[in-house]
């Protein structure tokens, strides 16, 4: 493929989703991650689209909301990653409630696992992926149904969260920064899920890394009403979003990377970053000391190895 079909393609994916990551652009395209931040940088100086951390969104500053057939095809893996960790928050028996979202959809099916739970929730796609688990109540808002993420939204879904109370909720958005914290294009959804916020001992974020650092007209989770964000590890070159996740702990956020050996917390230095492992020497061996042992292992094993190599011997025999 050419570099100008290469970049008329990412164009037109940023002008179909709003928000594209490097990695699925890369995937598309069929090239590597590199060649794709070079077609960007292209685009973005003839003022076609703006880079962000880790990938592409359409030009002045603000996203516009996806569609949801849009937006289930995007970080997939990273989304399910996501997922899995916070499946691992709800434990049997507990009540929560779960926003609209392709990530929550994901939870949903997970906690489908779990019995003895209620989940509260305005998505259509929730309580899909929940309706046939044994041992799991669904209850849903009322509302207005939104089209274009299968929500219900408007007076009727806030009245009904009145006076709920649950152990936390989980939420997910179209931007996340320290500055604002949550946010989401839609004036109606941003509504509906401060009554959601509201309802919650706790409030856990479901963000990829595409959408650190992303702004959106609608706050609706301040950071310091943050309790976890729940992210998946930014690229290795993607400094800036490694700074976003560093400035969330700073503000008190517990911070969980999926799929890192290191999660993070306030008090980890730059979340999400893989820290090198340092070996330690082995110890010193000398005779008639403690360490005298250890020899013990190799001389073992040296002599199984001669054992097995004899009886192969014999049966070649």
């Amino acid at each position: 493929m050419f570099a100008a079909e290469r970049r008329q393609l990412i164009l037109e994916m940023v002008r179909a989703n709003g928000a594209v990551s490097l990695r699925e652009l890369a995937r598309v395209v069929q090239t590597s991650e590199v060649t794709v931040r070079r077609d960007v940088r292209a685009l973005e100086a003839e003022g076609l689209l703006d880079r962000r951390h880790g990938g592409a969104v359409l030009p002045g500053g603000f996203t516009r909301e996806s569609g949801f057939p849009q937006k289930s095809h995007l970080a997939t893996a990273e989304k399910t990653a996501i997922a899995d960790v916070a499946a691992g928050l709800v434990e049997e028996g507990e009540a929560v409630v779960v926003g609209a979202g392709t990530t929550t959809q994901e939870l949903a099916r997970r906690l489908a696992r779990v019995p003895g739970l209620t989940v509260v929730t305005n998505s259509l796609l929730v309580a899909q992926a929940l309706a046939h688990a044994n041992r799991v109540e669904v209850v849903m808002t009322g509302g207005t149904l939104r089209g274009s993420n299968y929500a219900l939204v408007g007076s009727g879904a806030e009245q009904s969260l009145q006076g709920l109370r649950v152990s936390r909720a989980f939420l997910s958005g179209s931007g996340l920064t320290a500055e604002r914290g949550l946010s989401t294009s839609n004036m109606l959804s941003a509504s509906v899920d401060r009554a959601l916020v509201q309802a919650a001992a706790e409030v856990v974020v479901l963000a990829d890394h595409t959408k650190l650092g992303t702004d959106t007209m609608f706050q609706t989770v301040p950071t310091d009403v943050i309790t976890r964000l729940v992210t998946d590890e930014p690229p290795p070159h993607d400094d800036r979003a490694a700074a976003e996740l560093q400035a969330l702990a700073d503000q008190g956020v517990q911070v969980t990377v999926a799929g890192s050996t290191h999660p993070s917390s306030s008090t980890d230095p730059l979340p999400g970053r893989r820290q090198t492992r340092r070996e330690s020497p082995l110890p010193v061996q000398r005779r008639g000391g403690p360490s005298a042992q250890l020899r013990s292992a190799p001389v073992l094993s040296e002599a199984g190895e001669r054992e097995r190599v004899r009886v192969a011997d014999l049966r070649r025999r």
